[in-house]
């Protein structure tokens, strides 16, 4: 490599179940002239998107060349995982051509892309651009903000009103931060509901931010790679609710893992998860599950009450056919104990 030349790296953010994984599965089997690398944040300690990756990977994307970060946020942790690890993946033979960064939901990405600066990697990566995904369905309905009649009425009355919750800091920081949105799953969100997303990402984006729509991941990679917009220099220009803050952290969230015995069947475990939703007001649901007769493992995602599942490779032989299933939810609604007796039927409970 040479020593003017730095490895572009793209950020994809974006608000819990907006289709991150599915993009970057996207890119990498359509890129296959490129040598790519991919960094995986999880918020929680089972690595369900990393697995998803990496059963898509390619000879220029083998798995190794996908890191799976797992101790917490990657804007919280960036001098222990972040740097190491883009540091690692420069030391590949051969030398990744562009690396991808798949952030968590509850990421803050301009703390991200100030680590850009920091003398161990400034000279060799530069941020090629930042991808926020934005569910089309969600942002119309309001659903990062807990009172949505309230606060849709409190904001449409009077725009100097800022009664904000957690969850839209964050959606807004993520979109202040981008170089392009995409708009994904605009058919379950209708035209009037597409619409309104736009309104609503334009009424918050801090500049004119291109914002096309997706489905099911397909976006082209010459429109979304190569933006060359050195992101890590243009800071000022992406404002944060957070500037000028000391640290950021997630005491406004909590994760819990719960291990989930054999299911009966795929809708047993669907109808437990939306019940979830219904009564504790989970904000995300991820994991895979064992069905009973079924060779296959069950790879579920949940976001609210709308659960998708698929069955994503077959249980490798002497493999502990355990469930595990990583459940988000804003600190003052999780119960850990509410939250296992409706995803583990009683009589497996010891």
């Amino acid at each position: 490599m040479s020593d003017l030349a730095k490895i572009p790296v793209t950020v994809v953010t974006g608000f819990l179940g907006a289709g991150k994984t599915t993009l970057i599965s996207h890119l990498i089997e359509s890129s296959k002239d490129h040598r790519l690398a991919v960094i995986v944040n999880e918020f929680g300690d089972v690595g369900v998107d990393g697995e998803i990756l990496r059963s898509c990977a390619i000879p220029g994307c083998p798995a190794e060349n996908i890191v799976e970060l797992v101790n917490g946020c990657i804007c919280c942790t960036v001098a222990d995982d972040f740097i190491p690890t883009i540091g690692a993946l420069l030391d590949l033979d051969p030398v990744p051509e562009h690396i991808l960064i798949e952030t968590s939901g509850l990421a803050l990405p301009k703390p991200l892309l100030k680590a850009f600066d920091w003398p161990a990697i400034r000279s060799k990566v530069t941020v090629d651009g930042v991808i926020a995904l934005a569910d089309a369905e969600a942002v119309a309905a309001g659903r990062f903000a807990p009172d949505i009649d309230r606060v849709n009425a409190q904001r449409l009355a009077d725009d100097s009103i800022d009664h904000e919750t957690p969850l839209s800091e964050v959606f807004e920081d993520q979109i202040a931060c981008a170089d392009i949105v995409l708009l994904t799953k605009p058919d379950l969100a209708g035209p009037e509901g597409v619409a309104r997303a736009r309104t609503i990402i334009e009424r918050d984006a801090p500049r004119a931010i291109p914002v096309i729509e997706v489905s099911e991941g397909v976006a082209d990679a010459q429109v979304i790679l190569g933006i060359e917009a050195a992101a890590e220099g243009d800071l000022a220009a992406r404002p944060s609710h957070h500037d000028g803050a000391p640290e950021h952290d997630h005491e406004d969230f909590d994760t819990i893992v719960v291990d989930v015995p054999e299911v009966e069947s795929a809708n047993d475990l669907v109808e437990r998860i939306e019940s979830l939703a219904r009564r504790q007001n989970v904000l995300r649901v991820k994991g895979y599950a064992s069905v009973r007769d079924k060779p296959m493992r069950l790879l579920v995602q949940g976001v609210g009450a709308r659960v998708r599942h698929q069955f994503d490779r077959a249980w490798e032989r002497g493999e502990n056919r355990q469930g595990r299933l990583v459940v988000i939810a804003e600190h003052d609604d999780i119960d850990p104990e509410a939250i296992r007796s409706i995803l583990v039927p009683v009589e497996h409970v010891q």
